[in-house]
């Protein structure tokens, strides 16, 4: 039996599979709001069989977007089409959830296949960076200014109001950015954290600001529905941010109402050199399960049904986090589905579309 085809339950949620779409950056946006494009792009993951559907990454203000072209939910008039993909996606038998995130000093860039780098003023850039110290990511990126204790409180309370914005426009599921670079994770390691105040130094001070974020988070975001985080265990470079940091940390949010880490790894050192493969994060995934006891999801490079269901049926992972295999194979939980075994969560208008089952 296909242990990826399993149900799986976060609080009063239960997932019809095991396999999550990642958030992955559209650049499509204009001012924050969502547009067909979003719809056609999450609904499709929906109708081709994923148990739970993450938005791309949403910024929680103007100025904390990687680029004038993210989703947002920094003001009440991003909810309305944000609710019409809800409820599409919640028809099609999927969860739905959101990524709530802030750039820090990876803002105001542009999009990939504009080249990435600084954006201009006079092309919708902006100047206000910000990050824990006054550390550009590379040459290529604007200089950040340091967050004053009053603009740590004011993003706390960013994060807070896009939470109940998200519930207003119908997500089941929050999954807090604290990985890849951007302003959480910056907090977190040493290498972009040079404070010497309650916000840097020692590991307690590092974390806090992702901490104070989720118990922000909590106070609006019902008991019932469940809270991810996203975490870079590693920076890869001596001296950074750790799996074993990864480890304490997870064991520390788990006490303050997340669910589920979603482990990544990198993003915050330029010009870093990741021994890519098929599945190389799954071992930080499998450890923070381990050591830390609170449920994982493993992501990158895996794109075989195989593969997959192997990362839960060895416990290595609790859920499976596709991106780029799904932005070329919508409808890859159906195939995988097909392939293993298991049922195949065909929509009734494409189920004429079955393949018959192999001898």
């Amino acid at each position: 039996m296909s242990r990826l085809f399993t149900p799986f339950s976060l609080r009063s949620l239960t997932l019809r599979n095991r396999i999550v779409v990642s958030p992955m950056c559209q650049y499509s946006s204009h001012d924050g709001f969502a547009s067909d494009w979003h719809l056609v792009h999450l609904g499709g993951f929906a109708t081709g069989g994923a148990a739970l559907v993450l938005t791309e990454a949403t910024a929680v203000t103007a100025n904390g977007r990687i680029s004038p072209h993210d989703l947002g939910l920094w003001q009440d008039a991003h909810v309305e089409m944000l609710a019409r993909i809800t409820h599409f996606v919640r028809a099609e038998g999927a969860c739905v959830g959101v990524q709530l995130a802030h750039a820090g000093r990876k803002a105001s860039t542009k999009r990939p296949w504009e080249g990435g780098g600084m954006v201009g003023a006079a092309d919708g850039g902006w100047s206000d960076v910000m990050a824990p110290s006054a550390v550009a990511f590379s040459e290529a990126y604007p200089m950040p200014h340091a967050l004053s204790e009053e603009g740590i409180a004011s993003v706390i309370d960013a994060f807070r109001d896009a939470a109940a914005r998200a519930l207003a426009a119908g997500f089941e599921v929050i999954e807090l950015h604290a990985a890849h670079g951007y302003l959480l994770h910056q907090f977190l390691s040493p290498l972009s954290n040079q404070r010497s105040d309650a916000w840097g130094g020692s590991f307690e001070h590092r974390v806090r600001l992702t901490v104070d974020v989720v118990d922000a988070i909590r106070t609006v975001w019902p008991e019932r529905l469940p809270l991810l985080v996203r975490l870079s265990a590693t920076d890869w470079v001596e001296g950074g941010w750790s799996v074993a940091d990864t480890v304490r940390l997870s064991a520390l949010l788990h006490t303050h109402g997340v669910d589920l880490v979603d482990c990544s790894s990198g993003g915050l050192a330029h010009g870093v050199r990741i021994p890519i493969g098929p599945g190389y994060q799954v071992p930080f995934a499998r450890q923070v399960r381990a050591e830390s006891g609170i449920a994982t999801g493993a992501v990158g490079l895996i794109t075989d049904p195989r593969q997959a269901d192997a990362i839960v049926a060895d416990g290595d992972a609790d859920l499976v986090f596709l991106a780029r295999e799904l932005l070329r194979q919508p409808r890859w939980p159906i195939a995988a589905a097909h392939a293993l075994g298991a049922e195949e969560p065909w929509p009734k208008q494409y189920e004429r579309a079955k393949l018959p089952k192999s001898p």
